[in-house]
């Protein structure tokens, strides 16, 4: 085993051996399934010639660099550049071929793999032009500044993703790693877009590994940008323009939109949705289940938590190292440090009773319990007015709202629900319902606590009005229904979706007629939510 790793350091270092063991041992075939292109090879030639006779009455468009990494991302980019290039676009895939991003690979195994990855896209050709920027690095001089710092950030965030922690080594193997393959994915894209300058860069998430690290390149340069992710809803994807998607910034929607009163269908869309999250249900095209038991009331849920008549404090978690909570902290160092001080001030707070509801999005991840925060804080143990109700609980959260006099939050979607429910809620984190005009935002340690000091005097005092429940509805109306842009392809559906989909038929009118300002979207056109 020795001698193989050192031969294959050794080999990969030398010009062509590892591209010329590919095409003799394994041509047109995976290094493993960690990293396969098989269900975009076996339909490629088709969508390319399907491009291709939408192409040929389509104006010229612009000049669009598309960015991605992991063979599930570049499978999907590929269909996007396909479509885009149907539709006039001029499209060049960037791409850097690794299968994971917590896992070191040899320069051998790596070429290997980017030799395989060369040989399919070359499929798509040419309409999308594809180029690995693996080994380009050494084009770029030493990189700003500015982007040195992005680079450190992002691989920091990349480490606490992975791990789930927020508290982390930066002399970590982990977050060396990323920080080794995001400075050669920052370079890699600074001497690509310096010397081949495009119209719009489209990259997915934008926040995280070589994905965030090229969209800062593409925003250091002052060169547009469009981020886009996916969330529950099959269908639909989230787009940002010059932003982090995954902050979902919905401002611009809110301030051309919000103030309107919903329709009656509108407003029962809302109420449908509402009452499947809170009946443990899926519902419509939205494929998540957002509770593992149904409700079966407040008061039943007050008497199994042995809760009493006191003012209830409810406090749901976000899962620690979550997309949504990275980098999102107002006034705390982290979503952690805020977790223990605000229980360490309920420890002495026995006139209420605190509740921690932990996600039960922890049942399907691998790092430390929110849980284990919370009994960190208070090593001595949990005193007999703080509830914590683990992931794994036979509790609906929405049972806990009903009884709830105020709510505590990060980001998570149950603060809105929460106000949705009338019930006052501290956001403190940021979120994108926060500052909509239905949540309580401090922005200082001191302004949370004396909120906290205030709201727990008189919690009858601060429940929403009638306008604040209102506007909490319709802003979820706006959210869930109106945030969301239609789109063919889900990544998690993707091979699904491409079948009901395939790119002829969302070139075609009817799928124009569906999709086509999303794509739009995508080469950098303004949204107008007034429309």
């Amino acid at each position: 085993m020795i001698a193989k790793i050192t031969a294959k350091k050794f080999l990969g270092e030398l010009p062509l051996t590892a591209e010329a063991y590919w095409h003799l041992r394994q041509p047109g075939r995976p290094l493993n399934k960690s990293f396969t292109l098989q269900e975009l090879q076996a339909g490629l030639l088709e969508w390319r010639a399907e491009s291709e006779k939408a192409a040929q009455g389509a104006q010229p468009g612009k000049n669009v660099l598309i960015f991605s990494t992991l063979h599930y991302w570049i499978s999907h980019a590929t269909l996007v550049g396909l479509a885009l290039a149907g539709l006039g676009q001029s499209v060049t895939l960037a791409y850097l071929p690794y299968g994971k991003w917590q896992k070191p690979l040899n320069r051998f195994d790596v070429r290997r793999q980017n030799a395989y990855t060369q040989d399919v896209l070359r499929q798509a050709s040419p309409l999308v032009k594809a180029v690995s920027w693996l080994g380009t690095e050494s084009r770029a001089v030493d990189l700003p500044w500015d982007l040195k710092g992005a680079v450190e950030d992002i691989s920091l965030r990349d480490t606490q993703y992975t791990l789930q922690v927020e508290d982390i080594s930066q002399e970590s193997d982990l977050y060396q790693l990323r920080l080794a393959r995001n400075t050669a994915a920052a370079r890699a894209a600074l001497a690509w877009m310096k010397s081949d300058r495009p119209d719009v860069v489209i990259i997915p998430n934008g926040s995280i590994l070589e994905f965030g690290v090229v969209y800062q390149v593409a925003r250091f340069l002052g060169i547009p940008v469009v981020t886009y992710e996916f969330g529950e809803q099959r269908h639909r994807m989230w787009l940002g323009k010059d932003a982090e998607v995954m902050r979902q910034q919905t401002d611009d929607l809110w301030s051309a939109r919000g103030g309107h009163a919903l329709s009656a269908t509108q407003l029962d869309q809302v109420r449908q949705l509402f009452a499947a999250r809170q009946k443990a249900s899926s519902w419509e095209n939205f494929s998540r289940r957002w509770q593992g038991v149904p409700s079966i009331g407040g008061q039943q849920v007050r008497s199994g938590l042995s809760l009493d008549n006191r003012p209830i404090v409810l406090l749901a978690t976000n899962v620690i190292g979550d997309s949504l909570t990275l980098g999102r902290q107002v006034f705390s160092d982290s979503m952690t440090e805020w977790l223990k001080r605000t229980v360490q001030y309920f420890a002495d707070r026995t006139e209420v009773q605190l509740v921690v509801r932990i996600h039960p999005g922890e049942l399907i991840t691998k790092g430390p319990s929110v849980a284990d925060v919370v009994r960190g804080a208070l090593p001595e143990g949990l005193p007999a007015h703080i509830h914590l109700v683990s992931a794994a609980a036979t509790v609906n959260t929405y049972d806990i709202v009903e009884i709830a006099d105020l709510g505590l939050v990060y980001t998570t979607t149950v603060g809105l629900e929460m106000a949705m429910s009338g019930v006052p809620m501290i956001a403190v984190g940021q979120t994108h319902y926060r500052g909509k005009g239905f949540t309580l935002d401090p922005n200082s340690w001191e302004s949370y606590f004396d909120l906290l000091d205030r709201v727990l005097s008189a919690p009858d005092k601060y429940r929403l009005s009638r306008i604040q429940i209102e506007r909490a509805w319709e802003y979820a109306y706006r959210f869930f229904f109106e945030y969301p842009f239609p789109f063919p392809w889900h990544l998690v559906h993707l091979w699904t979706d491409v079948k009901e989909w395939p790119v002829g038929r969302v070139l075609a009118e009817e799928g124009q007629a569906q999709f086509g300002d999303t794509f739009r979207y995508l080469v950098g056109e303004t949204v107008d939510w007034t429309m």
